[in-house]
């Protein structure tokens, strides 16, 4: 029907455990969302921006009063690091969590059941070079108090890699503070960026991007001990590396007869190539194989 605008009142602020993203910090309004609102504006009384409308929750499709909008902080965050990296970048802090409930509150000694309870610290990564341990609660991150699990994932992923942030945790009935250093999140490092006009691209394996070998992506993909490299998260359709057949999930054992221990390595091994033919040793299906990618096609 063309342009529309309805009205309506914020009920809800930081909803998240929806089940649509990994990242869910949304606004509630009772303004109505039906189908092909999804993208649209959600704003204030003054015409300002406050949020992308994104969801509804609905039984018949259409729109029952309940609707969803992703802040705009958040969707500016997202915005300026599609324009600057070319992908989503989000902090890395190494660390499985859950929420503390009263009974988890009363066993760690805690006042009141809040912050977000580690049990698990990923080894080698952010936090556990920072000494944090499993059975800790982070109760705050960067000077900002954490309510919950998820509000300390979404803390955490708003952080820029590289950054240096004092961390507040909760052990042994005491509370002390902790300097971490976050990381990029695996799963988002490129083997090697999209050139540009102004740059000349002496990498390989353009498009493909690769995380370190943890215990969770083990288990995930039920990898044995003995496979070490890094597991390809991400192939580009139009990329040589996925017509040669790189896929997502496997592991990059070795380039060009070099091993790959982590996705560090496979980096430092795209870098500044000689050749544009890649020699690549892959771990899938419960074996290895060698396949050879060739970019000199797209080079024209």
């Amino acid at each position: 029907v063309g342009q529309t605008v309805t009205e309506g009142i914020v009920s809800a602020k930081d909803r998240g455990n929806m089940g649509i993203e990994d990242y869910e910090d949304f606004i509630q309004t009772d303004a109505a969302i039906n189908p092909g609102n999804s993208g649209g504006a959600l704003v204030d009384v003054d015409g300002r921006l406050i949020g992308i409308n994104t969801a509804i929750l609905s039984r018949s499709g259409g729109s029952q009063g309940v609707g969803f909008a992703v802040p705009s902080d958040l969707a500016r965050t997202v915005m300026v690091s599609l324009i600057k990296y070319g992908h989503v970048t989000r902090g890395y802090l190494g660390v499985m969590i859950q929420d503390v409930t009263p009974v988890l509150a009363k066993e760690f000694k805690l006042k009141e059941p809040t912050g977000a309870l580690v049990g698990e610290v990923v080894p080698d990564g952010p936090a556990a070079k920072a000494g944090l341990k499993d059975g800790d609660v982070v109760l705050d991150f960067n000077g900002k108090p954490i309510a919950d699990s998820r509000h300390l994932q979404l803390t955490v992923a708003e952080t820029q890699p590289g950054s240096s942030v004092p961390v507040k945790v909760w052990r042994n009935g005491s509370g002390r503070t902790l300097e971490v250093t976050i990381k990029q999140l695996p799963g988002t490092e490129q083997l090697a960026q999209n050139t540009t006009e102004k740059d000349q691209d002496t990498g390989t394996l353009n498009g493909v991007g690769v995380s370190n070998l943890d215990p969770q992506t083990r288990q995930q993909f039920k990898l044995p001990d003995t496979v070490k490299g890094a597991v390809i998260t991400e192939v580009k359709p139009d990329a040589a590396s996925a017509e040669a057949g790189l896929k997502p999930d496997d592991v990059i054992e070795e380039i060009n007869r070099h091993p790959v221990k982590s996705a560090d390595d496979a980096v430092r091994l795209t870098e500044h190539a000689k050749d544009k033919q890649t020699l690549v040793r892959v771990w899938e299906n419960g074996g290895s194989h060698y396949i050879v990618v060739n970019e000199s096609k797209q080079m024209g």
